[in-house]
């Protein structure tokens, strides 16, 4: 889903726009009066809390598929990102509970609040390395097991210069024991290149009972009628325990496991436009301790995974998204729209993610 709202977070005055993108995304997501005003609380505390805790940051908004067992049949989500490189949280319980706030600017929901008017929330600080928070509103009510509502794949997507549009885009599918995750990058910038990673995502959809390679055979012929995109497919299998990877274009991917980081390499061409005759298959185990980091090519050149073996502990999203924090910087922004998406064994249960 390409529709992307960015805001940096530098005075009390981007507040306010935050509050109006998370009502603009709930519209865009069908969410109800109370869930929208859900969307819009979240915005606003977090937005307030980069101002008073951080000295800024900035805020993303996605649309984002939902916890439904096939994404096709459920409703698209708001998730919210919050990003800084401020001073971090010496006690992340403490600002968990519910209630908690230190300033006086704040509405007194506090984070303990976002919390448990989220469907999904997480947050990840240390001091002296930022914080990185994440929520997630679906249209449907919040659930009080925390296993319900926990992903094992999450994603953040900007676009280039703050458009309203990124031409990169992400999505994930179940069949029967198959989980696929795709990047997509589309050719360029703007409505054409994300017409072409949206119509990746959607063909994930219809196709994901396939293996990668065929994967990306069919939306080579589906993405003939757009301007074509590099993507990239991981699919675990998770009888087999086996994950199997395949890719055209230049999307980056790094596996972890219990040895390290490992590239893994896509094929040369476009989906789409010019297609290779053989597309190879890297296959992997996948256990406990592996996790997968698919992103575009709009990480800066020089991006290497953060070794921290704390690291499997956090949410994907979460992941996800202090990859794209710490890749860039005001004096380093990215030049190109990006997208980080992340795969991790399906066991988190937490109600909230240990410090990064």
């Amino acid at each position: 889903m390409s529709r992307v709202w960015e805001i940096p977070v530098h005075d009390s005055t981007r507040v306010r726009d935050v509050r109006v993108a998370a009502r603009e995304a709930s519209a865009l997501a069908a969410l109800d009066r109370d869930r929208t005003a859900a969307a819009e609380l979240v915005g606003t505390e977090l937005a307030t809390n980069l101002l008073k805790h951080a000295g800024g940051g900035r805020m993303v908004l996605n649309l984002v598929d939902g916890p439904a067992a096939d994404p096709a049949a459920g409703a698209p989500s708001v998730q919210l990102c919050s990003l800084d490189h401020g001073p971090g949280m010496a006690d992340v319980g403490a600002a968990l509970r519910d209630g908690y706030s230190t300033v006086e600017a704040s509405l007194g929901a506090g984070l303990g609040s976002c919390r448990r008017i989220a469907n999904d929330f997480r947050l990840s600080s240390a001091p002296g390395r930022g914080t990185v928070a994440t929520a997630r509103i679906d249209r449907g009510p919040v659930r009080r097991t925390a296993a319900d509502d926990v992903l094992p794949v999450g994603g953040i997507t900007v676009a280039l210069g703050q458009a309203a549009d990124s031409g990169d885009a992400w999505g994930w599918a179940r069949s029967g024991p198959l989980l696929t995750l795709l990047l997509a990058d589309g050719l360029g910038h703007g409505g054409k290149a994300a017409h072409a990673s949206t119509a990746a995502v959607e063909e994930l959809r219809r196709a994901a009972h396939l293996s990668p390679v065929e994967i990306l055979r069919r939306m080579n012929t589906t993405l003939r009628r757009t301007r074509g995109a590099a993507v990239a497919v991981a699919q675990v299998d998770t009888g087999r325990r086996e994950l199997h990877f395949a890719g055209v274009g230049n999307i980056g991917a790094r596996l972890r496991s219990a040895d390290g980081w490992t590239p893994l390499v896509s094929h040369p061409g476009i989906v789409g436009a010019y297609f290779p005759a053989q597309v190879p298959l890297r296959r992997a185990p996948w256990g406990p301790d592996c996790l997968l980091v698919l992103h575009s090519d709009g990480l800066p050149s020089r991006w290497t995974p953060p070794d921290d073996p704390r690291l499997l502990t956090h949410d994907p999203t979460v992941v996800a998204a202090t990859v794209l924090r710490d890749a860039g910087s005001p004096a380093r922004p990215v030049r190109d729209d990006t997208s980080v998406a992340v795969l991790a064994p399906d066991r988190r249960t937490s109600t909230h993610d240990s410090r990064l």
